[in-house]
């Protein structure tokens, strides 16, 4: 029964009431109710597959997944978001989708136009799929610090990619704000004009996670959610997600973590915009409040939905993610690390029995030749994962060739 709702050329639910219907044996015996209820059996069917519409269709809607490890240390439940499996790979698939629907209705993003962005990587490749789907080109502005990975998936994608040096936001030439004035001169020049995503400063970021990612939240919990955390990059997810869940309920702790070299924590702490440390994460860590975080993602004590805050040490961070690809099978990346990081410091001040949830915000490969590289980590002094190491023998694997005459 369930093939031919794939092979009809009809609508699936009717095609299998036609299916159903012209079957000889049915006639005019079975009744009609009969057929409504294979029919409603059917759309479950088809529900429980998961089956999407396409690239835009695919975003979100991603599991909770038990961090056991994590768990087990805290006495806690710690889930995370597997944003991992949004079809371009990351969290920011998102808010990439937000931007574009917020620009097209507002007339602002026309067919042929461009989609001109300046990103870490994972915003750019969430737009340049996105703008694949819908018929746009991108043309992202990234850091030439960001690993190579990400500028070969963006590459990959299509994009046009203008590499930047890394410089601080005061700098006129600081990626974000090149990204800015080259939008500007594209729509003068292109054809289909030219839109700037503008993902820091366009809250269309945030309400994507207001939206979408707080409300799954809350349902996959059953609202049974006492806590969510995540590291800060343009503070979208953060505040979109922390608004949601307070006003579901205002128990709910909502917490920062910062990687070394941010200038949040002491932001949250103490009102100062002050920065300290280094750290190799990429694509989190900011030195300003955003426009997505006004009023949404600042302090409580602002009338914002932050109560908790802390700062996690590379050090602290990077052997979560490597216990969790050894022992739990999932290859994280660096801010994903941060955010587990935030997480059991979250679950350490609630105490034991309580439901805490974070972001799995991409896949490891994307920082192979950092996160993932031996020689790299070890010039920075940091942890790195020792069954990568040359030296390193786990199996001791014989030659079993046969001798062929």
């Amino acid at each position: 029964m369930k093939a031919s709702i794939f092979i009809t050329s009809t609508p699936p639910f009717l095609g299998l009431t036609h299916h159903l219907r012209s079957r000889p044996f049915l006639g005019q015996v079975k009744k009609q109710s009969h057929l409504l209820h294979m029919e409603t059996w059917a759309m479950a069917s088809v529900g429980d597959l998961g089956v999407r519409r396409g690239f835009v269709d695919s975003v979100g809607n991603t599991p909770l997944i038990r961090l056991n490890a994590a768990s087990k240390a805290t006495g806690c439940e710690i889930y995370g978001k597997a944003e991992f499996l949004n079809p371009g790979g990351s969290v920011k698939d998102r808010a990439a989708l937000y931007i574009v629907k917020d620009a097209e209705e507002k007339g602002l993003l026309k067919p042929g136009g461009l989609i001109v962005e300046g990103t870490a990587g994972n915003t750019g490749i969430g737009l340049a799929l996105v703008g694949n789907a819908k018929g746009y080109k991108t043309v992202i502005v990234i850091p030439q610090t960001q690993s190579q990975e990400k500028k070969d998936m963006l590459r990959l994608a299509g994009a046009t990619l203008v590499e930047v040096p890394a410089v601080p936001y005061k700098n006129p030439n600081n990626y974000v704000k090149y990204s800015g004035r080259l939008a500007e001169a594209l729509a003068q020049t292109h054809p289909g004009g030219a839109i700037w995503g503008n993902q820091f400063d366009n809250i269309a970021n945030r309400q994507a996670h207001y939206e979408t990612t707080g409300p799954e939240i809350w349902k996959q919990t059953e609202g049974k959610v006492d806590g969510f955390i995540c590291a800060i990059g343009t503070g979208g997810t953060l505040a979109g997600v922390g608004k949601y869940l307070k006003e579901q309920n205002p128990n709910v702790r909502i917490g920062m973590a910062d990687p070394m070299g941010a200038a949040m924590y002491n932001y949250y702490s103490s009102g100062v915009l002050q920065s300290s440390g280094t750290s190799i994460s990429e694509g989190i860590g900011q030195g300003r409040v955003t426009a997505n975080l006004e009023s949404w993602g600042v302090p409580a004590r602002d009338g914002g939905a932050v109560d908790f805050w802390c700062q996690v040490t590379d050090e602290e961070a990077l052997p979560l993610i490597f216990d969790l690809l050894k022992q739990e099978g999932f290859c994280m990346g660096g801010s994903t690390a941060i955010n587990i990081g935030g997480a059991i410091k979250l679950a350490k001040e609630l105490g034991p029995g309580h439901t805490i949830v974070t972001i799995l915000c991409d896949l490891g490969t994307r920082y192979q030749s950092k996160v993932f590289n031996v020689d790299f980590l070890k010039s920075k002094g940091l942890p790195y994962p020792e069954w990568l190491d040359p030296a390193f023998k786990d199996v001791s694997v014989p030659q079993v060739f046969e001798t062929v005459i």
